[in-house]
């Protein structure tokens, strides 16, 4: 199975990863959309996370369970909490990006998504909530979320 472009089995690896590391993430963007039912075709894979240092520890090491790679040993909380406190990571194979995620500006950090366990293919998966993904997309400029916001709205009947 696919979730858009993506492969599916490597993103349950990932979740699996992340679950026995004991990574405190949520997963947020196009791939949490997915996870409501509302798909649409994504590469990336954009995960919030603690920036702490034991959890970004754990979180190399789930990334290294899927993608052995020596890149990831140059990964470091301190990476996260710096002006821009986003990361991207290229598997070495694959099409996947991972956006990871520990503050959007000055709105939202880690202990500000509010999150659910959702079952991907008998995997838990922290999944930010309908109403969580809907108040970060809503005001953005991306039309993309726009109608991702919208598409959010109607099916869960959230609030405008």
């Amino acid at each position: 199975m696919k979730l858009g472009d993506m492969d599916y089995e490597k993103l349950l690896r990932l979740f699996r990863a992340l679950n026995e590391q004991q990574v405190d993430y949520v997963v947020v963007g196009a791939v949490a959309l997915g996870l409501h039912g509302l798909v649409r075709a994504t590469q990336d894979l954009d995960l919030f996370v603690r920036p702490s240092t034991d959890n970004v520890a754990r979180l190399r090491a789930a990334l290294e369970a899927v993608w052995p790679d020596p890149a990831l040993a140059e990964f470091t909380a301190e990476d996260l909490l710096g002006e821009f406190a986003v990361v991207g990571y290229v598997p070495p194979e694959g099409d996947l990006t991972i956006d990871i995620i520990a503050r959007l500006g000055e709105v939202f950090g880690y202990d500000d998504i509010e999150w659910q366990m959702l079952d991907a293919g008998g995997v838990p998966v922290r999944v930010a909530t309908p109403a969580m993904l809907y108040r970060m997309k809503r005001d953005t400029v991306r039309p993309q979320d726009a109608v991702d916001a919208q598409a959010l709205r109607a099916k869960f009947d959230l609030e405008p």
